[in-house]
């Protein structure tokens, strides 16, 4: 005989299933298509946030971009 507690597990396991499936699949994040650095430059490391994201040179300068248009809004210089 099914119990309510066998039913009310199923239940859960299905509304975890249903969980998981709907949050895994939100669109992350995107990456840029490329990025253009100064000449000279090669990147050490990215990272980005909302409406933006930073590269790490090896010139030791963090240059932040507009997520939207890929401009240059900011030069950090790492001292």
């Amino acid at each position: 005989m099914v119990t309510v507690l066998t039913v009310v597990m199923i239940g859960g396991v299905l509304v975890l299933i249903f969980v998981l499936v709907t949050r895994l699949s939100d669109q992350g994040p995107t990456m840029p298509r490329s990025i253009t650095l100064p000449d000279g430059s090669s990147a050490q490391a990215f990272t980005q946030g909302r409406g933006w994201y930073a590269v790490v040179t090896d010139a030791d300068e963090i240059l932040i971009f507009d997520q939207l248009t890929g401009a240059l809004r900011q030069t950090v210089a790492i001292e």
